[in-house]
């Protein structure tokens, strides 16, 4: 049975919005399960943080490539490709005993991720070309990929609820089942003729970049910041970062040109998508653990706490719509970045108070409201910024300024909740520095309770050591929430001084009064 152009159509958008929320889901609905992963598998604090990191950085390591090769050999074939690769990695994330394999399994996850992510935006600017009907697709596209992404945290505390952590991977299974038969029914395959050759040395270089500023940051603690291998690390990271330059320099169709952070609207808005992951969302991946070990919340309080955190994503992309339209992105992709920075400042004073929920959560609503401002408005800005056949590369270098800052953070942020827990256990219990301080710290920030069991040497002097951890957790996390205030907004204010608003506003002031003359 032959179907219509139109019945094609609403296969293939429904394709694309069951693989855009698989994505979302494996970003946001996995954090309220690692302390659970953590006692099952008996993983350690950067082990966690690798689980999360290898997504991310697999999906910046292979995105651009992906572009080429969706628009060289065929969008629908390499979608298609994405699909089976996600459900099978889901399937081997959700089977797996072994922490190790877990994170080998994650940035195989991300690498199809990667393939899916690329494919539906050419597939739907491909089968969806009428203005309106395109503009439909996109908008439903978003909204499935938001939903994702915002009740990710609930769907995966109702999994660990009432099923088991396993089903937050497994359940891609199915998905991937059903999203590939619909993909074979309804995505016409296109390919772009044009299509150029892999850029392999950006790729080459860009990966090992990212990669080795990760590692730096997670296993310099252990190795010693100052020690040769660390040093030997951070200096590959910054050759490699050299030699991508170079490589784009060089290149005839490179993934980025540099010539495009002259414009200001573009660089103002890739700040405005950088400073999200800075605060945001890497702090997602911590929040499941002060909600359930600092503020001893079940899994499915802690996923109904979450949903005040990013709930409000889905609903004000709509204002800062209007609002951008009115005031212009200038003013409301720094605004969105500042509203976060308080919610932090909300969440920071909470972690400090007698009564944490009264200000954490109004602090999360906060974070949410700053987000929906910026979000889509700086990846909207972004494309708008520069010609339409730059557009594609526009979005792989937001695509990829997000990513890396992402996993950047996600590194950072463990690494500042350590040090917290670990200057608490250091300077207010009078625990001795060493590596197994170092090594209990870690086991907190990872909501371990069993460590206080297993530590009981270090802590002996300290008459209710659960009631000492659960403190050192608390005040490590102020740490966190301070860091991501404080990042947030440095990039709020640059975003502005990137930006100018005032230098349109005066032009128009000035073409105005020419005009009236």
């Amino acid at each position: 049975m032959s179907l219509s152009p139109l019945q094609q159509r609403k296969f293939a958008l429904i394709a694309v919005c069951l693989s855009a929320l698989m994505l979302g889901l494996e970003i946001s609905s996995v954090p309220p399960i690692l302390s659970t992963i953590e006692q099952v598998m008996g993983a350690s604090f950067r082990q966690l943080q690798w689980v999360m990191a290898a997504y991310t950085i697999a999906m910046t390591t292979i995105l651009m490539a992906v572009g080429t090769l969706a628009d060289r050999y065929g969008r629908k074939r390499v979608f298609v490709i994405g699909i089976i690769a996600f459900g099978i990695t889901s399937l081997i994330c959700g089977l797996t005993e072994s922490a190790e394999v877990l994170i080998v399994a994650r940035f195989l996850q991300g690498l199809s991720g990667a393939m899916m992510l690329i494919c539906q935006i050419a597939i739907l600017s491909s089968q969806f070309r009428d203005g309106v009907e395109r503009g439909k697709a996109f908008a439903w596209w978003g909204i499935i990929f938001g939903a994702g992404l915002g009740f990710g945290p609930i769907v995966g505390g109702a999994i660990l609820a009432l099923a088991s952590w396993e089903w937050v991977f497994l359940i891609h299974g199915a998905l991937a089942v059903l999203t590939l038969v619909l993909s074979i029914v309804g995505v016409e395959e296109s390919v772009d003729p044009n299509a150029t050759r892999l850029d392999i040395a950006g790729i080459v270089t860009l990966s090992v970049a990212v990669f080795c500023l990760v590692l730096f940051v997670t296993q310099g603690p252990v190795l010693g910041f100052g020690s040769a291998a660390a040093l030997g690390i951070i200096t590959l990271s910054a050759i490699s970062v050299i030699g991508f330059i170079v490589a784009e320099r060089l290149a005839t169709r490179p993934m980025i040109e540099f010539s495009v952070f002259r414009i200001r609207k573009f660089s103002g808005a890739l700040l405005g998508s950088m400073g999200q992951n800075f605060s945001f969302w890497p702090f997602i991946i911590y929040l499941p653990i002060y909600f359930h070990v600092g503020l001893g919340y079940d899994s499915v309080q802690t996923g109904m706490a979450l949903l005040a955190y990013t709930l409000p994503t889905l609903f004000i992309p709509p204002v800062a719509e209007r609002l951008s339209l009115k005031y212009q992105p200038g003013v409301v992709i720094p605004l969105g970045l500042s509203t976060i920075g308080l919610g932090f400042v909300l969440m920071k004073i909470g972690s400090i108070s007698a009564q944490p929920g009264w200000w954490i959560l109004p602090g999360c609503v906060l974070a949410g409201i700053g987000l929906g401002l910026t979000n889509t408005t700086a990846t909207n800005t972004i494309t708008a910024a520069v010609s339409a056949d730059r557009a594609g590369m526009a979005s792989g270098a937001d695509t990829s300024g997000r990513m890396i800052s992402l996993a950047f953070n996600i590194a950072v942020m463990g690494l500042v909740l350590v040090e917290g827990i670990r200057a608490y256990l250091v300077e207010t219990l009078y625990v001795v520095d060493s590596d197994e301080t170092r090594f209990l710290a870690e086991k907190i920030a990872a909501g371990d309770v069993t460590a206080v069991e297993q530590n009981a040497e270090l802590l002996a002097h300290i008459s209710a050591p659960l009631d000492a951890v659960h403190a050192a957790l608390i005040y490590g996390f102020g740490w966190v929430m301070t860091y991501g205030a404080l990042s947030v907004l440095a990039l709020a204010a640059l975003s502005v001084m990137v930006f100018a608003p005032w230098r349109a506003t005066t032009t128009t002031i000035r073409e105005g009064c020419e005009g009236y003359m």
